[in-house]
């Protein structure tokens, strides 16, 4: 075979670094060793991989399949390895999953009632991770299953399985000016004080784009590492907005003295999923997505 063990870690690597300097330490090498290796590979399959545009490497068709063939390849390996570790103690495989939206996970009680139902004894894991980290978590094989809304081109890698759709909101206290109001439009955002959780910190990279209209601009913005009922506390005693799911803020709304209000906008409509590896999963973790499915699906984002 032209392509081992190796060459799958370099392409991982070299995708996810973009530089070969990056990648050299991903994976511990030298910047001439990583290039030399890769030039071998290259030869090996007879075609470039990567196109050179400055310090960056760009994977071109063959590249692009290739990564792809290595991060599936990859994640199967590491989920196969951990599942046999786990095996060979006997014990079952775990369900390890996350959510893009972390900051609550009212949906999961009720899941986790009819899961242990048909799973007694299987542990489920709740991982914690930015938002920018779950799908290369899923492709690595460090997770198992993820409710996820904030699409990119890696998806394709995955199996999505519709859930429900669902919008992101403004959330005031019932005394703000917005509380009467049926819609807010972008423009509206200007002067305003904006309260969101720290994945949207604008000095993180990659930059998360505010869950705004664009071209809408705050007066000020406070990104914190803070939950959903600690963003509801800022709003309430103070003069803030902050932007939330509407499944996520609905069980505050006849508790906590706040108020929704749709923000104009199509990219304010998201639909979340359930996404999985498309290679072979634990009975654990098919019966995790099961259930999942047939209850979000059946209820929506009510709790």
């Amino acid at each position: 075979m032209d392509v081992d063990l190796r060459d799958l870690e370099l392409l991982e690597a070299l995708d996810r670094g973009v530089t070969l300097t990056a990648a050299a330490q991903q994976l511990y090498l030298s910047q001439p060793a990583l290039s030399q290796r890769l030039i071998r590979l290259e030869e090996r399959l007879g075609t470039p991989l990567f196109e050179r545009r400055g310090r960056r490497l760009v994977a071109n068709r063959a590249g692009r399949r290739m990564v792809q063939a290595a991060h599936t390849t990859l994640a199967e390996l590491r989920a196969a390895t951990h599942d046999v570790r786990r095996t060979g103690q006997g014990r079952p495989a775990p369900v390890r999953l996350t959510s893009q939206c972390a900051g609550t996970y009212q949906w999961l009680p009720p899941v986790l009632r009819d899961f242990r139902a048909r799973m007694p004894g299987v542990e489920v894991l709740i991982e914690h991770l930015p938002d920018t980290e779950v799908i290369p978590a899923l492709l690595r094989g460090d997770l198992d299953l993820a409710l996820v809304t904030k699409l990119d081109a890696e998806m394709t890698q995955l199996r999505l399985r519709h859930l429900f759709d669902d919008e992101l909101v403004a959330v005031v206290a019932e005394d703000h000016a917005w509380a009467a109001r049926t819609l807010v439009r972008g423009e509206d955002f200007a002067g305003v004080h904006l309260v969101l959780v720290d994945a949207y910190d604008p000095r993180r990279v990659p930059a998360v784009a505010l869950p705004i209209p664009p071209g809408a601009h705050p007066g000020r913005l406070t990104t914190a590492p803070v939950t959903t009922d600690l963003l509801i506390e800022s709003v309430v005693t103070g003069d803030a907005v902050t932007v939330l799911p509407l499944w996520t803020v609905a069980p505050y709304l006849t508790s906590h003295g706040i108020v929704a209000i749709p923000i104009d906008g199509p990219s304010q409509r998201r639909t979340w999923y359930c996404a999985t590896r498309h290679a072979e999963q634990s009975e654990g973790v098919e019966a995790f997505a099961e259930v999942l499915v047939e209850t979000l699906t059946a209820t929506g984002p009510r709790t």
